[in-house]
């Protein structure tokens, strides 16, 4: 299946604009559950290890990966595509003469593996002719034999197939009984079973889950023939089956009557809400274009968080290393040293690959370095960047920030994003309490479609559904919404976050980066904040 019939089949929206590349092997579902034998990785590690040792390699990594996917499609009342996939191989990573140098097979056996490292090692002594100075790697201590798993209840792998096509046909059935016209919805599974060894010491086995369940709802008015949609409000997150059950504990209805859900979501129920909200969308009022205060929920803020603060503070595109994917950055090193105010003071962002449920929480990362949390904003001021091994040197620091990751064994660990999230309010805050405190504003959920210049410095951002405030009460549907912003003056126009109450998760399943491109997902976390003053057009007049 290739990337158009898969956009046709799932109808995925803006966190779909990147898709991974379907690789490896088709496999019944029944093999997603098989284990590799963790003997057999050891030996494969040690090969690569001591080959790499014998050819003069300063230091190595192996990364024995096994990477599996599930991807079931449905749409109205049939199947459209069920993809299960396994890709397994060994990816060997040295330094040698001062220079990187990269190799993999995925032949798993002792002498491939201690092939690939071999060619690895001579690849990083060519390299190191041309290499203008050499890396210079943050120490590490080894860890010896670790584990650590993704904290799942249910491993959505070994769920029948009958019961998620069951499950998606019932929300599709729910969709159309509630009033839409079409509606597809999808499950995206993902398995990454790793084994990470380096000559620092460490062994270190991670079983690494993530799950996914996006649907959208088309609403028609068969004498216009004008049509609206509207997506799903879960997030991706880093949980097994169990996230699916829809936990009635963890849901909130806000005070525009929208459901929205944390750590457990109810797929059907959404479905139901999203064929009355598609419709009401077709008699909104257009939105009149102007200054107004927004009250994003964390379902739309995620998005912007991703776009504005993520990728403007990986440490690769602020030094220009990275430029090829989505651009660089303007929050350049001397911001930093200036104390640059990214935002308000109620502006304190944190990355993070710790948090339970999260897309990007991992042990340790893929060059063996364990994770933590840390500020990048702090009260509104630029503090840090996210930083790997052979990059913390430039930043003063003595270790790495643990935010290194290759999405297979083939491809080569680079920086890639943490959770990056909005720290809740420090005051009791609830949202009824913020929206009472707005005169005229515009309340926001869902992820909408954006853009963002090369630089991530003026972006434009829509969401899935768009009511009005007047007077501290929200009144009525809006259609037609998006805000533009300068990322600076829009952190620094946040007046108030809701405090942890409010706190919940936003994903990005599929987010690209690099050439050639490898996808990773991660999570944000907010409570629903305020911008005050936000430049509002109308897209329906800037279309036409």
């Amino acid at each position: 299946m290739d990337r158009r019939q898969f956009l046709s089949a799932c109808g995925v929206g803006a966190g779909g604009v990147l898709l991974p590349g379907f690789t490896g092997r088709a496999i019944a579902a029944e093999q997603l559950v098989e284990p590799l034998d963790p003997a057999l990785k050891r030996r494969l590690a040690d090969a690569a290890l001591s080959a790499a040792k014998v050819g003069g390699a300063s230091y190595c990594d192996v990364r024995v990966g096994r990477y599996l996917r599930q991807f079931v499609m449905t749409r109205e009342t049939r199947v459209e595509n069920v993809v299960n996939t396994e890709s397994t191989g060994v990816g060997v990573r040295v330094i040698a003469g001062g220079a990187w140098g990269f190799a993999a097979t995925n032949a798993l056996t002792p002498e491939s593996v201690a092939e690939a490292a071999r060619l690895a090692v001579a690849i990083a002594r060519a390299n190191a002719t041309s290499q203008a100075a050499p890396v210079r790697l943050a120490p590490t201590r080894g860890v010896g034999e670790v584990r650590w798993r993704t904290p799942v209840r249910r491993n959505a792998m070994d769920v029948p197939l009958q019961e998620k096509v069951e499950l998606l046909l019932s929300v599709n059935a729910a969709a159309l009984g509630a009033g839409a016209n079409f509606v597809n919805s999808s499950m995206f599974l993902i398995n990454e079973p790793k084994y990470f060894a380096s000559t620092d010491g460490s062994y270190i086995d991670q079983d690494v889950h993530r799950i996914w369940a996006p649907f959208t709802v088309t609403a028609i008015d068969k004498q216009s023939g004008k049509f609206r949609t509207r997506d799903g409000l879960s997030a991706p997150m880093g949980l097994g089956y169990e996230y699916l059950a829809g936990d009635a504990a963890d849901k909130t209805t806000t005070p525009a009557g929208v459901v929205v859900y944390g750590k457990s979501y109810d797929m059907k129920e959404d479905a139901v809400a999203a064929a009355r909200h598609a419709r009401e969308k077709l008699t909104a009022a257009s939105v009149t274009p102007g200054k107004y205060d927004l009250v994003l929920d964390p379902s739309h803020l995620g998005l912007t968080i991703h776009e504005s603060i993520g990728h403007p503070l990986e440490l690769d595109r602020v030094l220009g290393y990275e430029a090829n994917y989505a651009g660089t950055s303007f929050a350049t090193l001397d911001k930093r040293k200036a104390g640059f105010r990214y935002g308000s003071d109620a502006v304190t962002i944190t990355a993070d690959k710790l948090e339970p449920g999260s897309l990007g929480a991992v042990g340790y990362d893929d060059e063996g370095v364990k994770t933590k949390r840390w500020d990048l904003i702090r009260d509104g001021v630029l503090v840090d960047y996210q930083a790997t091994r052979d990059q913390a040197h430039i930043l003063g620091k003595s270790e790495s920030d643990g935010c290194s990751y290759a999405d297979s064994w083939s491809a080569v660990q680079f920086q890639r994003m943490p959770n990056v999230s909005l720290s809740p309010g420090k005051r009791p805050l609830s949202l009824q309490q913020m929206i009472g405190g707005v005169e005229n504003g515009v309340y926001i959920l869902g992820r909408g479609s954006y853009s963002i210049d090369q630089q991530r410095d003026n972006a434009q951002f829509g969401g899935q559904l768009f009511y009005e405030i007047k007077n501290g009460k929200v009144t009525r549907p809006l259609a037609d919404v998006a805000y533009q912003i300068r990322t600076p003056e829009f952190w620094n126009a946040c007046s108030a976050t809701c405090d942890a109450r409010e706190y919940r998760l936003f994903g990005a399943f599929f987010d690209g980066k690099g050439q050639p491109r490898q996808v990773s997902a991660v999570s944000h976390g907010s409570s629903t904040t305020r911008f005050d003053e936000v430049n509002v057009i109308n897209t329906a007049r800037t279309l036409a």
